[in-house]
């Protein structure tokens, strides 16, 4: 196995090994910045949010580059229905086995050693951040603190894609609709005011929603996931209902005009003696550092035409170096969508199966790693070049 695969394939199961839950990302932060000191980093930060950002410093003849990855990972469920233990990196037949494998510690540990393989010995062209941030998972607490700080207007974002380029994703938006009625005994119901025959005329009206549309995208969902009231006796009329409805939104949409037209909906189901409202929740997170952000739960949506510089740039390259691949966006919302939202072109790429991610059979190739090391380091070097002889 080459130097850099080995060392790549030990610090992935390094960062397996150390659990990083959301807000508990202290830990393994440290073991990348360590590494990245080890591996020759110009330059290594913790910010206040507690991302860590390494820099090798270029030549000043290029526009700056980022890539960009996540500290955290989602939790494991129960641990006896892993094939093997969810932090143990398990290593069998050339496989990587873990939380965190392919989500994303294993294209994290490609970025980091793939770019710095790449550049120790000869500067580049323009400054090269590797930007490893907190929370993703919860809302993009990192990124959202990075993306308006970090002086890069172009990004690769390694969540995985099977080693092949992604250039956008829908948006995530949660959607809370609260019903307020009136509780009573459930053998006098005429003396309350139950939210629930209001909730279900409302299920009932969402099939009448057009969907927005996007011609690369597709259609926007809106699904309902939690169901909850204030009581917890079946033998009462709950007083309020809250449900959360997961909105999957496309480049253009309105979203701002999509909860009001849910509220418009509610208010017309919720019955006589019933409120109803619909916002988009903002929830306080705390970092490992102690930074406090109100987070609304809006995962923005992004997509790059297939013939932006950016996308042809990274597509060609990546195909000289591992071989062709098909261009594709992906199926769920990433950290992309926040910088892009900042101004900057994030387009995607990072080894592994992206439908192993948050499940119990999460693991990652070493092949694949091998074939993101290689392409890291070939755009490290020169995508902020070939865009440019592309825009010419």
């Amino acid at each position: 196995m080459p130097a850099d695969l080995e060392r790549c394939v030990d610090f992935a199961r390094r960062l397996i090994r150390t659990p990083s839950p959301p807000g508990e990302e202290g830990e393994v932060a440290r073991l990348v910045g360590d590494e990245m000191r080890a591996l020759g980093y110009d330059e290594v930060v913790v910010d206040d949010a507690g991302n860590v950002l390494g820099l090798f410093r270029g030549r000043g003849a290029a526009p700056a580059l980022a890539f960009n990855s996540h500290l955290d990972h989602v939790g494991v469920g129960d641990p006896a229905a892993w094939p093997h233990p969810p932090f143990a990196a398990h290593l069998a037949d050339d496989v990587v086995w873990g939380r965190g494998a392919v989500d994303i510690k294993g294209p994290l540990a490609a970025q980091v050693v793939g770019v710095a393989a790449a550049l120790s010995a000869e500067p580049p062209p323009g400054d090269v951040w590797v930007t490893c941030v907190v929370q993703e998972e919860i809302g993009g607490v990192g990124a959202r603190h990075l993306a308006p700080r970090l002086e890069a207007s172009l990004f690769v974002i390694g969540e995985p894609s099977g080693n092949a380029v992604r250039r956008g994703h829908r948006g995530r938006v949660e959607l809370r609709l609260h019903l307020a009625g009136r509780s009573a005994h459930a053998s006098v119901p005429d003396e309350g005011r139950n939210p629930l025959f209001g909730l279900g005329r409302f299920l009932g009206g969402l099939d009448g929603l057009e969907p927005a549309t996007h011609a690369e995208l597709g259609a926007s969902t809106l699904v309902p996931t939690l169901l909850s009231t204030d009581q917890a006796s079946a033998n009462v009329i709950p007083g309020e209902a809250w449900l959360t409805l997961d909105a999957r939104t496309v480049p253009g949409q309105d979203v701002e005009g999509l909860r009001a037209r849910l509220e418009e909906l509610a208010v017309r189901a919720a019955g006589a003696g019933v409120a109803a409202q619909v916002t988009i929740p903002v929830s306080r997170r705390v970092t490992y550092t102690g930074l406090e952000m109100s987070i609304p739960a809006d995962n923005p949506a992004y997509v790059l035409p297939a013939e932006h510089p950016a996308v042809r740039g990274a597509v060609a390259l990546v195909a000289d170096e591992i071989g062709q691949r098909p261009l594709d966006v992906w199926r769920f919302a990433t950290d992309g969508g926040h910088f892009a939202r900042h101004g900057a072109v994030p387009v995607g790429f990072g080894p592994g199966d992206p439908l192993l991610a948050h499940t119990v059979d999460e693991r990652i190739e070493v092949v694949a790693l091998e074939e993101a090391l290689r392409a890291n380091g070939r755009l490290s070097r020169e995508l902020p070049a070939a865009i440019t002889r592309r825009r010419r």
